[in-house]
């Protein structure tokens, strides 16, 4: 293997190794259009490996005999060597998914807050003595971990993903195996070598990589998996409902979104037009929160708009590893191929393209794949751009009348992930927050995110939530503990 390429091993009871199968792939950089990192392709086998180490560590060894402060303490230095470790981990990161490297930087030293945050909660999961109306019991209950979680991550944000599902699983005292998205894998893999350094016993994290297609139902029918959280696509997420549901595991799902952001008349236009491109054009278009419907009251429609593709036009796009990139590449071939394929769908649907719509060719590298941030007007609310999601810089701009027609149009859709809201009157932006069906609304921001505010979303777009006091809630079970203080009485009687 030449000697520019880093070769990954996976990672399992803290040892590296290979696959069983001896197979890898290899990771491409979406910029440079090389080959930069070899991995390993894992197999049943090597599912089971890392599902095994996984269960001995719940079940017996330093992790299981921690004291719930003690391990809050772990996850307070893993929070510190995060942030020692934040740019190389960035630059991994970077360099794998074509994310701008001042974000990346940015994005992985906020998640120390999380494992911070969660370590604060590690020793107050507490249970409750429940006064029965039965005077010779004493009844409480008890917060339990689950066991063995399943986190499967895609590769727009891996690290941060990860994150959402690790810090308060761990909190609440179970182990996991991760499994990153095939063409983002290293930066999960490097998490490991942080892990160690912070303290974690062997077995707490372990991570396999390879194809979903390959490993997805070993991983998520494993018979000592407890949970799965699952962060992803819709026919991904839907496959891995119904292998959860077959084998009763508990599971978070975090799907697609089409989200709506709306803009009246009386907002603020210069934040308004701010705000809706950093929904849509920022990391390209590659989020589930992308404000990819853009609902402008009538009569300010064609000003945002023209406020909106000024912005656009000034997005530096480039090299991710260069500090003023404001917009890399599309990761993955296949994505680039389907936002093509969406903006031809909106041409042959009759909207009318007002900015960009093509591949940009960058001379420095000849075989990324760039597209230009587009923008679609007179975009009719039943259209296939404005109800399925593109996952790239695509803005579909439906125009609406009144408050009403806007929240009919923004609910008229099968996803539910995000709104955002846009008005100067505090009225309106209640009856919005209220009226809309999305997990999260902003009003006046947008693609805003916190380890205190609970992320999810509703209809199509998944359930369970990450974030917040309620995600860790999703990885304890409780236990109802009862003690007779009576004598035994009539035993053909409950009591």
């Amino acid at each position: 293997m030449p000697s520019n390429q880093q070769l990954y091993l996976m990672y399992a009871g803290g040892q590296w190794f290979e696959a069983a199968s001896g197979q890898t792939f290899d990771s491409v950089d979406p910029y440079r259009g090389h080959i930069w990192a070899r991995l390993q392709r894992a197999g049943t086998e090597d599912v089971d490996r890392a599902v095994s180490s996984a269960s001995a560590a719940f079940r017996s060894g330093d992790w299981a005999n921690l004291t719930a402060s003690m391990r809050g303490r772990l996850l307070t230095r893993l929070g510190d060597e995060i942030l020692r470790n934040a740019d190389e981990l960035a630059t991994i990161e970077s360099r794998d998914n074509g994310k701008p490297l001042s974000e990346m930087r940015a994005h992985i030293r906020e998640l120390a807050k999380w494992y911070y945050y969660y370590g604060g909660l590690a020793d107050k999961l507490e249970g409750a003595v429940v006064p029965v109306d039965k005077p010779d019991m004493f009844t409480f209950t008890r917060k339990e971990p689950l066991g063995v979680c399943v986190a499967i991550t895609p590769w727009n944000s891996p690290l941060m993903l990860a994150t959402w599902k690790l810090a308060p699983g761990l909190a609440a005292g179970n182990t996991f195996v991760l499994k990153p998205s095939e063409f983002t894998s290293a930066s999960s893999l490097e998490l490991c070598r942080v892990f160690e350094a912070a303290g974690f016993p062997p077995g707490v994290l372990n991570v396999v990589t390879g194809f979903g297609t390959e490993i997805g139902e070993s991983l998520v029918s494993h018979p000592d998996v407890a949970k799965v959280t699952f962060t992803g696509g819709d026919a991904a997420g839907d496959r891995v409902a119904a292998l959860a549901a077959k084998h009763r595991k508990r599971l978070t799902l975090e799907l697609g979104g089409k989200s709506p952001n709306i803009v009246f008349a009386d907002a603020n236009l210069d934040n308004a037009a701010r705000g809706v491109a950093a929904g849509i054009f920022a990391a390209a278009g590659q989020t589930c929160i992308a404000g990819s419907r853009l609902l402008v009251q009538e009569e300010i429609a064609e000003e945002l708009l023209e406020r909106v593709g000024e912005i656009a036009r000034s997005a530096r796009m480039g090299d991710p590893l260069d500090g003023d990139t404001q917009v890399g590449p599309i990761t993955t071939p296949a994505q680039f191929n389907k936002i093509l394929e969406y903006i031809d769908i909106g041409h042959q649907e009759g909207a009318k393209c007002i900015l960009g719509g093509a591949a940009k060719a960058i001379p420095d590298a000849p075989t990324a794949r760039f597209i230009e941030p587009t923008i679609f007007d007179a975009v009719l609310p039943d259209m296939r751009i404005a109800q399925e999601e593109i996952f790239g810089p695509v803005l579909a701009a439906i125009r609406f009348q009144g408050e009403e027609e806007a929240v009919g149009i923004a609910n008229n859709i099968r996803y539910g992930l995000a709104a955002g809201v846009w008005t100067g009157d505090i009225g309106r932006a209640f009856r919005m927050a209220e009226r809309l069906q999305a997990g999260t609304v902003w009003v006046n921001t947008y693609r805003a995110a916190g380890f205190q505010m609970p992320f999810g979303g509703y209809k199509k777009s998944g359930y369970g939530r990450e974030n917040g006091l309620e995600a860790i809630n999703d990885f304890l079970q409780t236990k109802s503990v009862w003690i007779g203080l009576g004598d035994t009485s009539d035993p053909f009687r409950m009591r």
